[in-house]
């Protein structure tokens, strides 16, 4: 089995991560690759339903809970983790899509938007794409327009096919 290759989307906030990111798992879907997403959340945030039994259990002191039916489970389990912990998770993804995830060397496409931000935040050595609506260029890195999910996703495609594990997003027979 080929690991899965992980793709990073960043931007400073509201610069449009979670719209491309949706844009790309639709785009990335549709030709039969598995795509999991990992998002990174810089604050807490409440993982479950006040009122549910799996909050109520974690309320009284679990430091863990594990909710589940036939089709899907939600696992929430206190502690620090990393990205790398949560890649674990989707090993039979062909594709990880991270949104955030800056700092990492992980290959990433990066937003800037007019009126949000002026200039990448990320380290070009690990930039593959910059999508955005102003004059800007970073040197050896595509620029692409904020509506080019396609030029996004062929960057990615180019990315995976360059990694160890680009193997993994050559879809199986019958696209799925």
């Amino acid at each position: 089995m080929t690991r899965p290759f992980v793709f990073a989307v960043t931007g400073v906030k509201n610069s449009g991560k979670t719209t491309l990111m949706e844009k790309l798992i639709r785009a990335l879907s549709a030709r039969g690759l598995r795509v999991a997403s990992i998002k990174h959340d810089a604050h807490a945030f409440e993982p479950d339903v006040p009122g549910r039994d799996s909050h109520r259990h974690r309320a009284a002191g679990a430091y863990g809970s594990a909710v589940f039916d036939a089709d899907k489970f939600m696992v929430i389990k206190n502690g620090p983790r990393t990205i790398e912990d949560m890649l674990g998770f989707f090993e039979d993804a062909d594709i990880i899509l991270l949104e955030g995830a800056r700092e990492t060397d992980y290959p990433k496409a990066e937003i800037v938007r007019g009126g949000n931000s002026s200039r990448p935040i990320s380290n070009p050595a690990s930039m593959v794409a910059l999508v955005t609506d102003l004059e800007l260029c970073v040197e050896g890195v595509p620029t692409l327009g904020l509506d080019d999910v396609e030029g996004v996703v062929v960057r990615i495609l180019e990315a995976a096919a360059r990694d160890a594990g680009g193997s993994a997003l050559r879809p199986p027979p019958g696209g799925g």
